[in-house]
């Protein structure tokens, strides 16, 4: 089933959130391990999401950041922390938020430690561009293969759980 096709489904008047880090397993796996707030789940194709949960937040924020590029869940500084992490590879943080069929996606994607994919959004009742959603865009850049009749957000099964925290509980 296509991303899209998920958010028209019978059930439009459930909702769907998620704020999350996603990066290959070993990297989230290293980057997290003095990280007692971070949880770590496996979404296929050797990549791991890792929920913005309110003790992550916590942990991660810098007192003098803000957030950043108008992510609702980005604490502020958390953009240094994972420029850092993507020294050894490309690190994403991605939301998305829908309910009743519509809502909205950001996307932003570091690598090497800079910035490899700008911050992206879509903003609700705004068509995905033809290169696709900008979280199918960053796991794109993640290195996510699909099949025939599927984007990358449902080739990882990021339709498998419809609130952040539900990946770790």
């Amino acid at each position: 089933m296509r991303q899209d096709e998920v958010f028209d489904q019978e059930a439009v008047e459930m909702s769907y959130d998620l704020q999350a880090v996603i990066a290959d397993e070993e990297i989230l796996r290293v980057a997290t391990r003095d990280l007692p707030a971070a949880r770590l789940a496996s979404i296929g194709q050797r990549l791991s999401l890792m929920p913005m949960t309110d003790a992550l937040c916590e942990a991660v924020a810098d007192a003098g950041g803000d957030g950043a590029w108008g992510f609702r869940r980005f604490p502020g500084g958390f953009e240094k922390v994972l420029a850092g992490w993507s020294a050894v590879g490309p690190v994403a943080y991605v939301e998305a938020e829908y309910f009743g069929g519509v809502g909205e996606q950001r996307a932003v994607v570091w690598d090497a430690g800079t910035i490899a994919l700008a911050p992206l959004h879509v903003e609700e009742g705004e068509p995905f561009p033809p290169a696709g959603s900008p979280v199918s865009q960053a796991l794109r850049r993640l290195g996510v293969v699909t099949g025939a009749a599927e984007d990358e957000f449902s080739a990882v099964g990021l339709d498998r759980h419809r609130h952040s925290e539900a990946w770790v509980s």
